[in-house]
């Protein structure tokens, strides 16, 4: 105690001579311990439990004992002399200490071995090196969300990791509560996590540039940073973010209306690891800003995503004369690009290592456009195309023929592909074509394509035609004769397939089908199943007949029988029994792990033992809407099956 207020042992603690007439007398004094003796004066009954706290004039009236009187500065000066551990009981005493403690820096405070006096130097030195070993790391990750995000838990979590590893993630989705985050948490984080490399703010309107500037500041080691719906932050801060943290590997904006192209040139400028970014509806960044941002990380940056910006042909230019490093990029909604702004990017020549290209809800995106992105980019091995009106059958052949290494083609809501185009995509990819999905193409129709010379596309292992409704047994034909190496099928929601369709088209699979999704195929029935669970059954692994209302018991038989290796099995809202559950558990050789039978109104309680034999095996099943199913059984299989999870 000596030591903190700093006198010695043998300065007089009272200026005008002793508070007692016989100071010796061992008896009057209550000893705390080596360097504390407190004195208590003889009275008879003490009522109080607290020893007096005399000063320089005797004559002044007793006053309670507190370490509340005490200024900030001198509990400041007692704080930063703890323990890591003992600062942190510490701020649990009252909210002032703890805001007292979440604005003590890092390098404020006391050395480990000044303030662990009372231990051996060796025991020191050993837990300072453990402590320096810890804290260094910064692998806690905190998370604040609503209400719960404020800034006294902010000052909390600054103070509690301190000495437990250091602060490395928080995420922060604030809400519109009149207690949320402020500057003030986030200056409590910047002083007591110096660690912190992640941060993700969401949806603060009360964090400016004043709070995250102090992030800056504290938090040198900083790599990626999220800012959402964030108005009150301006370009000031990514000034103080390029300039502070040289470490910083991502960016994200998203709703960010006062950033602009400013901030985006000094990260550019100063942040040389920068390797992903994504701006989404910042109004104020425009050509100039990411112009500058990706030629200065020409080498470094790749993965890029706009979205929703007000930039031209200009910024689509640089990126395909600059983004050397690129391997993803992502483009939504740039109503201003046109169709010289895609062509320029694909023939810049710099875009050679692009592998994933996504481009959605683009006007400017035409058949020139896509077929120069195809020659341009001759290592892209995933392509998605959505919402874009103006590209034809044409384009896509064209980029087909261009992309000798595509991979996986994706097309949704392209509603000028026709079934010409899409038949010419299979004729003319390349060898290493794997996956092909078509979702919600309203061109499609099914028409009799003659194709004369049929060349195989036999790399396609993976094919998804979704609620597109001109899709029938025409079409399924031809794909059985044009991919015969299928392994996935996805053709939900076509109510345009019948059997004779699906038939013909497993026939032509010689690979044997692993998962295959058929909901809402309104049209199939128990015959087209139940030839599937005999010529597919040894390799089919998941089978999903959401809404197939023909079909009965008749195809869960056909599954028990043939389906050894299924693991994965939806019939919801199909017309099955507790005659067809009794036939699934009857096959000791199916291993089914989840089970979905959601909206089957003639299975009933009966199925309770057949459920419960099944359930050995069985991980997930989902009851929802059997309303011939009582809430005890219910009861009695969440009680048998504890280790499954019952949907009911």
């Amino acid at each position: 105690m000596s030591k903190i207020f700093g006198f010695t042992g043998n300065d007089d603690f009272c200026p005008g001579g002793s508070i007692y007439s016989n100071p010796k007398e061992p008896s009057l004094f209550l000893s705390l311990g080596n360097h504390v003796d407190v004195y208590f004066p003889l009275r008879k009954r003490s009522r109080i439990s607290a020893p007096f706290v005399f000063t320089e004039e005797r004559s002044q009236k007793k006053k309670k004992a507190s370490i509340d009187v005490l200024p900030d500065e001198c509990l400041f000066e007692i704080f930063r002399r703890l323990p890591g551990e003992e600062r942190s009981t510490c701020a649990s005493v009252s909210r002032r200490w703890l805001m007292l403690l979440s604005n003590i820096r890092g390098e404020e405070l006391c050395s480990e071995k000044a303030a662990l006096s009372s231990k051996s130097e060796e025991d020191i030195t050993e837990k300072k090196g453990e402590d320096q070993d810890i804290e260094s790391e910064g692998y806690l990750s905190r998370s604040l969300e609503g209400k719960k995000a404020t800034d006294v838990r902010l000052a909390a979590i600054a103070v509690g990791t301190a000495s437990r590893g250091g602060l490395g993630k928080l995420v922060i989705r604030g809400s519109n509560s009149g207690c949320g985050v402020t500057d003030v948490g986030l200056k409590a984080i910047a002083r007591g996590c110096p660690s912190l490399r992640v941060l993700s703010l969401w949806n603060l309107t009360s964090v400016g540039d004043e709070g995250l500037c102090e992030i800056a500041d504290g938090c040198h080691l900083l790599e990626k940073l999220d800012l959402s719906q964030c108005p009150a932050i301006s370009d000031k801060a990514l000034f103080a973010i390029a300039k502070n943290c040289p470490n910083l590997t991502e960016l994200t904006m998203e709703s960010c209306s006062n950033i602009g192209n400013a901030g985006l040139q000094a990260v550019g400028r100063s942040c040389p690891n920068l390797k992903r970014i994504s701006i989404n509806n910042c109004p104020l960044v425009g050509d100039q800003g990411i112009a500058s941002l990706v030629s200065a990380t020409s080498y470094v940056l790749t993965k890029v995503k706009l979205q929703a910006l007000n930039i031209s042909d200009a910024s689509l230019a640089v990126i395909g004369h600059y983004g050397k490093a690129i391997t993803d990029l992502v483009l939504t909604s740039l109503p201003n690009v046109g169709e010289r702004g895609f062509w320029i990017m694909g023939n810049g020549q710099g875009l050679q290592k692009l592998k994933s290209l996504t481009i959605t809800s683009c006007q400017g995106v035409t058949d020139m456009g896509l077929e120069a992105a195809g020659k341009g980019c001759p290592n892209l091995k995933q392509f998605c195309l959505r919402k874009c009106v103006s590209v034809s059958d044409n384009g896509l052949v064209s980029f087909a023929k261009s992309a000798g290494s595509l991979e996986s083609l994706q097309l949704e809501e392209c509603h000028r592909i026709t079934q010409f185009g899409f038949f010419g995509s299979l004729l003319n990819c390349g060898t290493k074509l794997k996956a092909v999905s078509l979702v919600y193409c309203l061109g499609i129709k099914d028409l009799n394509v003659g194709l004369s010379q049929l060349s195989l596309c036999e790399s396609l292992r993976s094919l998804c035609i979704r609620n597109c409704p001109g899709f029938g047994n025409s079409s399924l034909a031809v794909l059985g004769k044009l991919c015969p190496q299928l392994h996935h099928l996805d053709f939900s929601g076509l109510e345009g397939i019948t059997d004779a369709g699906l038939h013909s088209l497993l026939e032509s699979c010689e690979a044997g089908l692993a998962k295959v999704n058929l909901s809402g195929c309104v049209n199939l029935t128990d015959k087209v199943v139940s030839a599937m669970a005999k010529s597919h059954g040894w390799t089919l692994e998941m089978l999903n007949l959401e809404g197939c209302r023909q079909i009965s018991d008749a195809s869960l038989v056909a599954i028990a029988d043939n389906c050894r290796l299924l693991s994965d099995l939806d019939v919801s809202r199909c017309t099955i029994t507790d005659f067809g559950v009794s036939a699934l558990a009857r096959a000791n050789h199916l291993n089914l792990q989840i089970l979905s039978m959601s909206g089957c109104s003639l299975i009933s309680d009966k199925s309770l033992p057949a459920l419960g034999k099944m359930g050995q095996t069985l991980v997930g099943l989902n009851l929802q809407h059997c309303k011939a199913i009582s809430n005890s059984t219910v009861d009695h299989l969440v009680e048998d099956l504890w280790r499954c999870d019952i949907l009911s």
